[in-house]
C-alpha cells in the first residue's frame, strides 16, 4: 500500500513539475512583453484626444491635481497623479456643451457654461503649473513630454455654443480650442447629427455650417466630424479646406452605431488625409447582449425623466443621475474589453492604413473598457498592441504621431490660406 501511495505522490509530482515548467516559458514571455510594452509606451508620445473630464473638475468637491482610486464612486476616470500612472502625455479636455434649443437664451446659456468648463481648464494649469501645462500647438506636446509635465489642449463638443455668432468662433480659439465637434447627440444650427432622427430627413451641413467649416480652416481650429450624420460628415469632407478628425469614434461594420464611421466614410477620411480617433466606449465597440428587462428600466426612467441632462437644479440632476446609476449596477452590461478596443484599430490598419488612427477615450464621458476603465490603465492599450505584432514605429503613429500630424497640416493650410 505504501509503495502505490509512493507511485501516486511521484506521479503528482510529475504533473505539477511538469504543468509548472510549461507554464514558466509562458509567464516569462507575458512578463517579456509586458516590459517591452512599458518601455515603448514611455519612449512614444501618447495622446488621448477626448475626455469629458472638465465636467467632473467644476464640482467644488473634486481637485484633478488629487489622485482619486480607482473604481471608487466620484473618483473619475482622470486625474493628474493618475495621468503620469499611465504614462498619458496629452489629453484634449473637451469643453462639452449638452444641446438645448436653438434660441437666443438657449445660445447665451450655452456660452455661460462653455466659458465655465474652459475657465476650469485654465485654472486647472494655473493650479498645477509643475504638473500641466496648457498646450496650443503640437510642439508644445513634445517640449512638455520632455519636461515630465502633461499637456493640456482644449476641444470643444457641440457647436452650439456659437449659436449663430460665427465671431465665437475666433474668441474660443484666442482662448484655447483646437477642434470643434460640430454637433452632438442631437442637430443643431450648424449640421444634423448621427443620433437624432425626429426629422427623418438627414439635411447634412447647414449654410451656416459651411460658413462655421470656412472660419475654423482660416483659424487653424481642426473640424471634429464626430456625431455627425452621414450626409453631414460628407458634406464636410467635401468643402474643407484642411484635413478633419473623428475624436472618439469606432468602426460601424464591427459595431453597427450610428455614431461610428463605415467603411465608405474612413475611405474618404483617408482621402482627406485625416484621422479616426477609436473612442473606448464599450457601445461604440461592441454590441451589448440583449437584456430586456435592463431595456425596460431604461424606458421607464426616460418617460419619467426626459433628457435628464438639463435637469436645472444640481440636486436634482445628481439623485437622477445615481438612479440611472442603479440601473446598471442591477442590470450590468457585458463590456467590452481593449482586445475588442485594438480589433478597431486592426480593421482602420487593414483598411485605409496605419497612418489614419489613433485613440480618444471619452472618458469621463462614458468611455471605460475591461482593461482600461481609466487613464492608469492605458499601458495595457500598449500591451495589446505590442502582443499583435505593432512596431514601435506604428504604436508611436497610433498613440499621436499621427493626430499631431493631422493637427499641424490644419495649422499649415491656415497659414497658406489666410
Amino acid at each position: 500500500m505504501k509503495r502505490v501511495k509512493g507511485i501516486q505522490c511521484v506521479a503528482v509530482l510529475s504533473v505539477i513539475c511538469f504543468l509548472l515548467a510549461s507554464c514558466a516559458p509562458r509567464q516569462v514571455a507575458e512578463r517579456e512583453l509586458a516590459a517591452k510594452a512599458r518601455q515603448i509606451h514611455d519612449n512614444v508620445l501618447t495622446v488621448d484626444t477626448h475626455c469629458d473630464t472638465p465636467m467632473v473638475m467644476v464640482r467644488s468637491d473634486w481637485d484633478i491635481g488629487e489622485r482619486h482610486e480607482p473604481g471608487q464612486r466620484g473618483s473619475g476616470k482622470i486625474d493628474l497623479p493618475r495621468m503620469a500612472e499611465g504614462g498619458l502625455d496629452a489629453e484634449f479636455f473637451a469643453a462639452f456643451i449638452g444641446q438645448g434649443p436653438r434660441t437666443p437664451e438657449g445660445y447665451a446659456k450655452a456660452k455661460k457654461r462653455a466659458d465655465l468648463l474652459l475657465d476650469a481648464i485654465h485654472k486647472m494649469c494655473e493650479d498645477y503649473p509643475k504638473l500641466v501645462e496648457l498646450a496650443t500647438i503640437p510642439e508644445d506636446a513634445y517640449r512638455l513630454e520632455k519636461k515630465g509635465k502633461r499637456a493640456a489642449f482644449i476641444g470643444m463638443e457641440n457647436g452650439y455654443p456659437i449659436g449663430k455668432d460665427l465671431s465665437l468662433i475666433k474668441e474660443y480659439y484666442d482662448r484655447g480650442v483646437r477642434y470643434i465637434t460640430l454637433c452632438h447627440s442631437r442637430d443643431n444650427d450648424i449640421c444634423d447629427s448621427s443620433t437624432d432622427r425626429r426629422n427623418p430627413e438627414d439635411n447634412g451641413l447647414s449654410d451656416f455650417g459651411k460658413e462655421v467649416v470656412a472660419e475654423c480652416n482660416r483659424l487653424g481650429i481642426m473640424v471634429d466630424v464626430s456625431h455627425m450624420s452621414d450626409k453631414s460628415f460628407f458634406d464636410v469632407i467635401g468643402i474643407t479646406k484642411a484635413p478633419v478628425i473623428a475624436s472618439h469614434s469606432s468602426v460601424r461594420t464591427l459595431c453597427d452605431s450610428a455614431r461610428n464611421l463605415t467603411d465608405e466614410m474612413l475611405n474618404a477620411l483617408a482621402g482627406n488625409g485625416g484621422v479616426i480617433q477609436i473612442c473606448i466606449l464599450s457601445s461604440y465597440l461592441k454590441k451589448a447582449t440583449p437584456n430586456p428587462k435592463r431595456e425596460k428600466a431604461i424606458k421607464a426612467f426616460s418617460e419619467k425623466y426626459g433628457s435628464w441632462r438639463a435637469i436645472k437644479d444640481e440636486a436634482k440632476r445628481n439623485k437622477v443621475r445615481e438612479e440611472y446609476r442603479k440601473i446598471f449596477e442591477k442590470y450590468p452590461r457585458e463590456r467590452a474589453t481593449v482586445k475588442d478596443l485594438v480589433d478597431h484599430i486592426d480593421y482602420v490598419v487593414k483598411l485605409i492604413g496605419v497612418d489614419h488612427v489613433g485613440i480618444g477615450t471619452d472618458f469621463d464621458g462614458g468611455g471605460g473598457i475591461e482593461g482600461c476603465d481609466e487613464v492608469s490603465e492605458m499601458p495595457n492599450i500598449t500591451e495589446e498592441l505590442v502582443r499583435r505584432g505593432y512596431s514601435e514605429e506604428h504604436i508611436r503613429k497610433i498613440w499621436g504621431g499621427n493626430f499631431m500630424r493631422v493637427f499641424s497640416k490644419v495649422i499649415e493650410s491656415a497659414k497658406r490660406n489666410r
